[in-house]
């Protein structure tokens, strides 16, 4: 039996991770799933946690992790549908209301997650999740400067992966106007063939 105390401790913790998880995930049973994913793991890994001073960012960083892995599934899931977008060029207009941009993170979000975990986080936070370097920087508890590396060395692993997969044509402003997946190429899981 769980003592009261100790109840509303995970009540409180409840209130506190919801809206973080909320804002990153979409959909109210997604963000439940990963809530619980963030307690089961939490309730795992409690016993090796050695500086009680240390939790709260602790649990967040559980939180970041579930969060990742749930995007990673749901990447997977989306091959396993057959729903994945089609890789075909939008129209791109100036007056564009963002919709693109959106339609473009779904495609490159599968790219995101097969980077190696510093640069996954670092560019999931800063690309997909829209925080600034410097927000993304405290959320993950590493200097500014630290966060700014492995953006830019993310990026630079990103569009390595984007180029050995697609011929991607830009125009004279360096936006893409076109995106032609390569025979030879390699495409991550959550990415159509």
């Amino acid at each position: 039996m769980i003592e009261a105390s100790a109840r509303g401790a995970w009540i409180e913790l409840d209130a506190k991770l919801r809206p973080f998880v909320a804002r990153r995930v979409h959909g109210p049973a997604d963000v439940d799933d990963v809530v619980q994913e963030v307690f089961l793991r939490m309730q795992g890994g409690l016993a090796a946690l050695r500086d009680d001073e240390r939790f709260g960012p602790w649990v967040y960083r559980v939180a970041r992790s579930a969060i990742a892995d749930h995007y990673r599934r749901r990447g997977r899931e989306i091959v396993a549908d057959d729903q994945a977008p089609e890789l075909e060029s939008p129209a791109l207009d100036v007056e564009d209301d963002g919709t693109v941009a959106r339609e473009v993170a779904t495609y490159v979000a599968p790219f995101i997650a097969m980077l190696p975990s510093p640069y996954r986080e670092a560019l999931t936070l800063t690309e997909l999740e829209g925080l600034t370097q410097r927000d993304a920087a405290i959320m993950l508890g590493i200097s500014l400067s630290g966060m700014k590396s492995r953006v830019q060395r993310g990026r630079r692993l990103l569009r390595k992966a984007l180029e050995d997969c697609c011929h991607i044509a830009l125009d004279v402003r360096g936006r893409v106007v076109d995106c032609t997946p390569r025979s030879d190429g390699r495409l991550p899981d959550g990415c159509c063939s």
